[in-house]
Formats: C-alpha cells, structure tokens, sequence
C-alpha cells in the first residue's frame, strides 16, 4: 500500500516558478514508476511528467517540456515537479501517480496510487 501526499501549490505570477512535492509513505514507492497529473476546471485530467522507479528515465508533456523537470529522491521517498517559466495556462490542481510503468503509458487509472492534489494558480 502507498500513500501520496502533494505540496508545494500556490499562488504565483506568470514567469515564476514552483516546486512541487510528492511525499509517499511505504516501502513499495520506490518500485514504482511516478507521474504528475493536472486538471483545470471544465477540463479533463492530462499527463504533464513522469519518472521511472529508477529515476533515470523521464518523459514530458509537450505543453511542458523545457520548463518543467521532474526528479525523484529514494532516500526520502519522494518525487519532485520543479515548474519554471509558469504560464497562466498551468493554473490547475496537480496531482501525483504511483504505479507499474507510468513514464512509458503517460497515464495512470484507478488501479494506480493518487495523491488529493495541490493547486497551483498562475496570474498573469
């Protein structure tokens, strides 16, 4: 069983950047491939990045590649969305994924482990 928790949203002006955090509890994570969601009101859910359980393969979203960077940390059990250069269309919630090979599928199901999300809004 794992457990996610998001954090790192918030309110930021267009050009800026976040880091957002993906804490997870349970020794299974780092068999895990991981993945950052996002969803925008009145939109579906899409794919922004993802990292392999050994963190040496990545993949992005066009709409993101080149300003967002995704990394992950075994000690601490822990993945990390850097978002630089943030457009006002980035504004969404933000969530993060565990499951068997994410950064090869660029989705993640039900049958996945899900974090509750952190929100993350841009102004321009």
């Amino acid at each position: 069983q794992v457990q996610l928790v998001e954090s790192g949203g918030g309110l930021v002006q267009a050009g800026g950047s976040l880091r957002l955090s993906c804490a997870a509890s349970g020794d299974t994570f780092v068999t895990y491939s991981v993945g950052w969601f996002r969803q925008a009101p009145g939109k579906e859910r899409e794919f922004v990045a993802a990292i392999s359980r050994s963190g040496i393969s990545t993949s992005y979203a066009d709409s993101v590649k080149g300003r967002f960077t995704i990394s992950r940390d075994s000690a601490k059990n822990t993945v990390y969305l850097q978002m630089n250069s943030l457009k006002p269309e980035d504004t969404a919630v933000y969530y993060c994924a565990a499951g068997g090979l994410i950064v090869i599928r660029k989705s993640a199901g039900p049958n996945d482990y899900w974090g509750q999300g952190t929100q993350v809004t841009v102004s321009s």
